[in-house]
This record gives C-alpha cells, structure tokens and sequence, in this order.
C-alpha cells in the first residue's frame, strides 16, 4: 500500500505541498449510502434537506463515529493490525528497515474478510498504544516513557509524521489528532510515522527495563 523499498530515506522528505483531494466518481453516494444507518440512529434523513444545519451537525456526527469504528478495530481486525505492528517494530528494531518497509506494504485501504490488515486499523492501534504508553495510562510502561522515546537518527519515510505523532502523543493527543494528521501528512506517511514512533517507544522500553524487544512486544503490543 505504502509502496516504498525501504523506510529509510536517503534525504529528507520533501516539502509537503498543499493538501489534495481527490474525487473518485460515486464517492459522493457511497459515503451517503455509508453514513445513512448512522444518521438514522439520529433520527435525520439525508432526503430530507429542510434543515440544512441540522443534516449537517449529524453528518458532522456520523463521520466521526465511522473515523471511530475505522481507527478502533475489534476482533479479527485487531489481530491482523496486532500481528503486522510487532513485526513492523521487530524489522526497525533489527534495523532491517527493508523488511519494515515491504511489511508495511501489506497494509490494505480494505480487508472485507478480514484476511489482511488494514491501514486504518494499524494507524489506529499504534496512536492509541503510544496515547497509552507515554501518559502513564498504561501501568506497564516505564514512567520516564515519554522522555526517553526518541526517534531512531536519519531520515526515514514517514519520518516528519513521526514527529507531529509522538509530540501529541506525549500529550495524549495522538489519536484525537487522527484527522488533522491524515489531513496533513496522508495515510501512506502517517502510517509509516506511526509505526516507527511505536518503534522508537518498543526500544526505549526495552532498554529501560533490560528486556528483549522479542519477548516484550506480545505483552506491550496487544
């Protein structure tokens, strides 16, 4: 999905540009056909345009709870996002980031049967695992957590997301800021910059508390 060799760079990222957003035809009418249930839950119809600001606080609404079941995944689609975040970490953490980068690859838009993993999901698990961890929420997690993750030296893909996810997170903000990031630095990035501040957590850990990355990611990443 990522569509990158290797997650280290050999330069710094390029300069963003203007934020893009492209229509596909019919977009428009699956997000509607998507939302319906939901706004119906709220009582509004979408046919009935008789109270433009009321449909749209309840669109407002309805996006936001999709975003939420999106990021928040349960049952299979924790498991598959679980199961590529550790050997995302694992790669990183053996400086195999040629690995990392063809692990993240198979991260999909969309997994109906839940056979593969999904970016949202994996986006979603490592914010909501780093809001944990460097707030102390998590009474595993070292209390010098957050002070003494940092990123790994060099450049690396999704490396400028990496910064604005792990400033937020040590405030508890990360998967609040879900959108803004999105906005911001696009999935591909904020995927990998996710990851590799999950990393950076993983190993800051593990040399806090003298335990192997191998043995502490099944019972930190879960």
């Amino acid at each position: 999905m990522v569509g990158m060799p290797d997650m280290r760079r050999k330069s710094p990222e390029p300069s963003l540009g203007p934020a893009q957003i492209q229509m596909k035809p019919g977009m428009a009418d699956e997000l509607m056909r998507e939302l319906a249930p939901l706004l119906a839950e709220d009582g509004v119809d979408i046919n009935d345009l008789t109270d433009i600001d009321a449909l749209n606080q309840a669109l407002q609404r309805a996006v936001e709870r999709r975003n939420m079941e999106l990021f928040t995944p349960v049952g299979a689609r924790r498991d598959q996002a679980i199961a590529l975040m550790m050997l995302v970490v694992a790669a990183i953490a053996d400086d195999d980031t040629k690995r990392a980068g063809i692990l993240l690859d198979k991260a999909q838009p969309e997994s109906p049967d839940d056979s593969a993993p999904e970016v949202s999901s994996c986006i979603g698990l490592a914010l909501g695992l780093l809001d944990s961890w460097l707030t102390g929420q998590d009474s595993q997690a070292p209390v010098t957590l957050a002070r003494d993750t940092r990123l790994p030296a060099g450049h690396w893909f999704g490396q400028r997301a990496a910064v604005n996810v792990l400033a937020l997170a040590r405030k508890g903000r990360a998967f609040q800021s879900l959108g803004s990031l999105i906005i911001r630095q696009g999935s591909p990035q904020l995927l990998a910059g996710a990851s590799l501040t999950l990393a950076a957590a993983v190993l800051a850990w593990s040399r806090t508390q003298g335990t192997e990355v191998g043995k502490l990611l099944p019972a930190v990443i879960r």
